[in-house]
């Protein structure tokens, strides 16, 4: 069959139109080279994550390393090496972010390369695929539906193109495109086929004027980083009046010796930094982010990981989601008794009038041969929009005819025979598609209105094999699935069902266009057919604003605007370029089953940060309460930088790493500052309160030479073990390795106390009887102290959005090994 543009010239006495002018060939390869070596390339950088020297500057210069660097030289000139032991932790633990977040750029760069854009560009009359920076100025570059337009340009050919500009203009309505017509980087095509030369490349294009093409997509908001930020703040505040309240009654209050009030000095300060959060922040994203590359997850903005944790709803299109992409005709019905044969070369000849054809026109292209004698004058491509398609033929006998294919119900009135047909097969899980004859010419505005249904093409589509588990996944981990598709209501409810998806399937023409009632409608609704693009986008927002997170994927150009505006949108590898412009995760293998892991990904990270968090701010509250307390008694600070490093490792350091690393399946809760601080203050304060009222007492106790080490010595057991109890709770439910942590931690403690090497390293010798069993006395009623408050505070002080009270914090749901 020939093919012939709408735009073609008309012979004056034919009234067939005369093939257009040869296509242009594009440039030619000395012009490409011309053009590099002027420097007109597309070089605009694309980068998936921070540079080398970025992730450097990132985790060595920041305010704690600044605060600990300055105390560390000084520890260094006035003391012994072990009272410097926080510095070289300080080190380790910058390296071990350094080392992690360069593994974690590479794996995100490696999938950025998989997964990066390829145009296509026509050069010496060929087409050639080439990546994004290697398009120079005047390069001719073909697009079609899903394409993203990534240079700016004049349309040199169209076909039926319809082009989106609303990430641009913010118009959802698609802009039909002529020759000679402008088009924007980053707007994508919707419908239709065509070319555009490049007219402004790199810098110069418009898409890269806008702040970062901040227009195309808003940034996914990190509750955690956000709320760690808040966190340090206040701990800034807390940290400089009791930081100089301590200089001041070590140096001037008890006239100590110069260098020994310095070491307590910076001992009181050193722990108030809760140094190693940020460290275990970025590790646990950074470690998530590589994890997730393993199985070819491209996660485009590190914070989606936990914004999919906090998902409680996902809306799910059904082709290329549920379904694979490819299809099957399974049989062909004629009505009004024509001929078979005539239907056969009809649908040959539709499949071949379109060069971009969907999953539907394939399945057809590959039932029904193209037939030789019949020749295309003018085609209209599939629109999401309008659901269907069409195109005028010459046939063999010189006669012109116009053709529809689309959705029953949208072509056929109701009450129509076929359209009842149509109905039974969809609830069967098929998909149909109407021949009609159009009486009216294709350019006409109600083209479709009164074409007589010619054929029913009947289609199967191919259910993913994974996608019936990963539904199963969502419902056992509460996260409601909503079907939104294109669809027939009843074939795509169908599918839901073979897939184990049941719930009330909707027509979403008839949903109220309030949002209000909108949002109701679809809090009571699983399955929505017929729906349009725009909402799509209506209904993510609808949504939203009944406080629901929701999550979008999709793969089709008409999932863009909803993928744009959902608070986590997913896009497989093999979709449309414009859906993974805008999606914050791009799953690389097409495979919706590998969702589960990004959501178990993410809630790791979000329940086990939580969880550590808590375990930094315990300590960073009791060294504040403790250094307030010493210059309010104007005694001396009771540890020296050793002690406390010690303490950290054991009860903070080392169990944080791998409780931040664990398996935690339970769903991310809003309010990360409000639920750490509401467990962190009392424990906290409890501990400080205990410490210091058991050094009180070993002050009155012991006299004489080396008195000050013995006080120490019983106030750091006393805090040692209120600490070890913060971590038990924290580490809850209790699994083997959990059990072995805590346990371990206590021995490594006692072989401390036990072997008169480290005694002397660490000064720390429990002298007598009396004093060390009060310091336990005292701990044990301080950790049921803390105990009791921490059941009360669950209680007082629930989530908001669930009675249950965070995993590890008194709670006992089991949890998975």
């Amino acid at each position: 069959m020939t093919h012939i543009d709408a735009g073609a010239e008309l012979d004056p006495v034919h009234p067939i139109p005369l093939p257009a002018p040869a296509r242009p060939s594009g440039l030619t390869a000395a012009e490409v080279a011309e053009r590099i070596a002027r420097g007109q390339v597309n070089d605009v950088p694309v980068r998936s994550s921070r540079s080398f020297g970025e992730i450097v500057r990132a985790n060595v210069f920041t305010r704690f390393n600044a605060i600990i660097g300055v105390l560390w030289v000084i520890m260094l000139v006035v003391a012994p090496i072990q009272d410097s032991l926080f510095g070289f932790v300080i080190l380790a633990n910058t390296g071990i972010g350094i080392v992690q977040e360069w593994r974690a750029k590479k794996t995100l760069d490696s999938l950025a390369v998989i997964g990066e854009a390829r145009p296509t560009v026509r050069r010496d009359g060929a087409a050639v695929a080439v990546g994004t920076s290697e398009i120079v100025l005047d390069d001719l570059i073909e697009v079609g539906p899903g394409d993203k337009i990534v240079v700016d340009g004049v349309c040199a050919e169209a076909d039926g193109l319809e082009i989106d500009e609303s990430l641009l203009t913010g118009e959802a309505d698609p802009v039909v495109k002529h020759r000679s017509d402008q088009v924007m980087s980053g707007s994508f095509v919707v419908a239709g086929g065509g070319a555009f030369a490049a007219t402004r490349v790199g810098r110069e294009a418009y898409a890269a004027q806008l702040a970062e093409e901040a227009s195309r997509f808003t940034l996914v908001h990190s509750e955690l980083r956000t709320g760690i930020s808040t966190i340090l703040k206040y701990v800034t505040w807390m940290m400089v009046p009791a930081a100089i309240g301590l200089v001041a009654t070590q140096l001037v209050v008890k006239n100590n010796g110069l260098k020994d009030a310095v070491a307590r000095t910076v001992g009181g300060i050193v722990p108030m930094v809760p140094e190693g959060l940020v460290l275990l922040t970025s590790v646990a994203f950074a470690i998530g982010v590589i994890r997730l590359g393993r199985q070819q997850c491209l996660v485009q903005e590190l914070p989606a990981i936990e914004g999919l944790a906090r998902v409680d709803t996902v809306c799910l299109d059904k082709t290329g989601t549920l379904t694979e992409g490819g299809m099957d005709v399974t049989e062909l019905r004629s009505l009004d008794g024509v001929d078979e044969t005539y239907v056969r070369k009809v649908l040959g000849s539709l499949g071949e009038s379109d060069p971009r054809p969907n999953a539907s026109l394939q399945a057809i292209i590959d039932a029904y041969p193209d037939s030789e004698d019949w020749r295309c004058v003018e085609s209209l491509p599939f629109s999401s929009a309008r659901k269907y398609s069409g195109a005028t033929f010459s046939e063999g006998d010189g006669e012109l005819s116009t053709w529809l294919l689309g959705a029953p119900d949208v072509l056929l009135a109701d009450g129509t025979p076929a359209l009842a047909e149509t109905v039974r097969l969809n609830e069967q899980g098929l998909r149909v598609l109407l021949l009609a004859r159009a009486t009216r010419d294709l350019d006409h505005a109600k083209v479709a209105e009164g074409a007589r249904p010619t054929a029913l093409v009947v289609l199967e589509q191919r259910l993913r094999p994974d996608a019936a588990d990963t539904l199963r996944y969502f419902a056992d981990q509460e996260v409601r699935a909503k079907v939104i598709s294109g669809d027939n209501a009843v074939s795509v409810g169908a599918v839901a069902a073979k897939l184990g998806l049941s719930g009330t399937t909707v027509d979403a023409r008839r949903l109220p266009a309030e949002p209000g009632e909108m949002a109701e409608a679809l809090d009571e609704g699983t399955v929505f057919g017929r729906v349009t693009p725009q909402q799509k986008r209506d209904m993510v927002g609808a949504l939203q604003s009944r406080g629901h997170t929701v999550a979008m994927t999709g793969d089709g150009v008409n999932d863009v605007l909803a993928l744009k505006d959902a608070d986590i949108g997913v896009s497989m590898g093999s979709g449309s370029e414009a859906t993974r412009a805008v999606a914050q995760i791009v799953l690389l293998n097409n495979s919706f089953a590998t969702l589960p892991s990004v959501v178990a990904e993410g809630r790791r990270v979000i329940g086990n940060i939580t969880r550590v968090a808590t375990l930094f701010l315990v300590k960073t509250v009791y060294s504040v309460l403790l250094a307030v307390l010493v210059v309010c008694w104007r005694v001396e600070y009771p540890f020296l930088p050793r002690h406390l490093t010690l303490l950290s490792t054991l009860t903070i350091g080392i169990p944080a790493f791998f409780l931040a690393l664990a398996p935690n399946k339970e769903r991310a809760r809003p309010h990360f500052v409000r639920r750490v601080m509401r467990y962190s203050i009392p424990g906290g304060v409890l501990a400080g309160v205990a410490t210091f009222v058991t050094y009180l007492l070993a002050r009155h106790y012991y006299t004489g030479p080396g008195s000050l080490d013995a006080e120490t010595s019983a106030a750091t057991l006393t805090l040692f073990l209120i600490s070890m109890w913060v971590l038990a709770i924290i580490a809850r439910p209790y699994t083997w390795w959990r059990v072995a942590l805590v346990v371990s931690m206590g021995v490594a403690f006692v072989f401390v106390l036990a072997v008169p090497a480290l005694q002397s390293f660490f000064a720390l010798k429990l002298v007598g009887v009396v004093m060390p069993w009060t310091a336990v006395g005292i701990a044990v009623v301080g950790s049921a102290l803390l105990e009791f408050s921490w059941r009360w505070v669950e209680r007082r002080f629930p989530d908001q959005d669930s009675a249950a009270p965070p995993r590890g914090l008194g709670a006992h749901a089991a949890e998975p090994h």
